[in-house]
């Protein structure tokens, strides 16, 4: 494609308008906090005026506004206009003679300028920290995102690689045995499974918008868990597996397909990693206005030295819970953070104190079915 002067230009331009809503954003929200917060200020402000005589306060009860709608809006727009607006409300309406503007009183045109330049200074600092802790937290998601990347591309060439000589040693084999070729071709199988799992995980993470919002439904958490355990059932029945949920029902706003997605993820974890694991034990209990499920086996636990590094996709080594050191490195664990964090919850793992690993998933519930004590929630829509 070829671009002209005029379309640079156009470009530049484009390029300048978006900076400027960035740091201008105008919105009802910040709008009804700009305003929210001057009224509650003048409104505090004029109370004091009852009670005191002194007027010292005003100056510092609206820089203090000024501090709140900085960190309450978007931008510095709102900052910058609340300072500006600040200087002249506090002139007018709480600085004799009151309700007329006035800035040739002795002494205070350098508190309004002092005044005027703290409120602007405070809304640049405020606004400042906001875009830091927005760049951290981008910085935080592409170092996730690089190290699921990494592990994918490494572990989707491997298992590859692994399918295509396993079905090439059968095709060309003419002296292998039929047992020779029947495990051959389970291990490409097990290999596809592998991929099909990997695929599916992806899958999820393209399911959460901006990797941080998501459309949820209030969701039964006992129809959420069945589904996930029917499933890993269909994969794996030779571990037993065993579920306590509570009998009152527990709504959580989920996407369901994205929290069944995390239960599998861990559950078939727990089966290629915990050496020695006969069963696996999946609860789920109230915790006031969250839900914690629990996820535990009696395998060997977890290896400590990547406990601190079981969830951003980076696990390279061998070990008791490394694996083979070529696939399952930590991109399904990687991938169930980034959806309960989507979910505004909390994972986190350890091991029992005999032996075996535990996951806790934590999750809000949703407020509007605390009502209901009994099972006839099933005939409520």
């Amino acid at each position: 494609m070829w671009y002209d002067g005029e379309n640079l230009k156009m470009g530049d331009v484009v390029k300048k308008q978006v900076r400027k809503r960035e740091m201008f954003p105008l919105s009802l929200k910040d709008w009804t906090v700009f305003a929210a917060a001057m009224l509650a200020g003048s409104v505090l402000c004029r109370f004091l005026q009852t009670i005191s005589t002194s007027d010292v306060h005003v100056p510092m009860i609206f820089v203090l506004i000024v501090l709140i709608i900085s960190l309450s809006t978007d931008g510095y727009f709102y900052g910058i206009l609340a300072a500006v607006f600040s200087v002249f409300a506090v002139n007018w309406a709480f600085t004799y003679p009151y309700m007329k503007l006035d800035f040739s009183i002795y002494g205070y045109p350098l508190t309004f300028l002092t005044m005027l330049a703290v409120g602007l200074v405070t809304s640049a600092l405020a606004t400042g920290l906001k875009e830091q802790q927005k760049l951290r937290i981008e910085a935080e998601r592409e170092k996730t995102r690089a190290n699921l990347l990494r592990a994918v591309s490494h572990d989707l060439r491997t298992s590859l690689t692994a399918i295509s000589g396993s079905v090439t040693s059968v095709l060309e084999g003419k002296n292998m045995s039929e047992e020779e070729k029947t495990e051959l071709l389970m291990n490409a199988k097990e290999d596809a499974e592998w991929l099909y799992r990997v695929v599916e995980n992806l899958l999820s993470i393209t399911r959460i918008n901006g990797a941080s919002q998501i459309n949820t439904t209030d969701e039964l958490l006992e129809e959420v868990i069945g589904e996930a355990v029917s499933n890993f059932k269909k994969r794996s029945d030779r571990v037993s597996l065993e579920v306590t949920i509570p009998e009152e029902p527990i709504f959580v706003p989920m996407d369901a397909m994205l929290i069944e997605q995390v239960l599998r993820n861990i559950l078939e974890n727990a089966v290629v990693h915990g050496k020695g694991l006969t069963t696996i034990w999946v609860s789920a209990e109230n915790e006031g206005d969250t839900v914690k499920i629990t996820i535990e086996d009696d395998g060997c636990g977890i290896d400590p030295r990547i406990l601190g590094h079981l969830f951003d996709g980076s696990l390279e080594f061998e070990g008791p819970f490394g694996g083979d050191g070529n696939r399952f490195m930590g991109i399904g664990l990687a991938v169930c953070k980034t959806i309960i964090d989507a979910h505004s919850g909390k994972i986190s793992a350890h091991n029992r104190e005999d032996h075996g690993a535990v996951f806790d998933i934590v999750l809000p519930k949703a407020e509007r079915y605390a009502e209901f004590e009994s099972g006839d929630y099933y005939d409520h829509t």
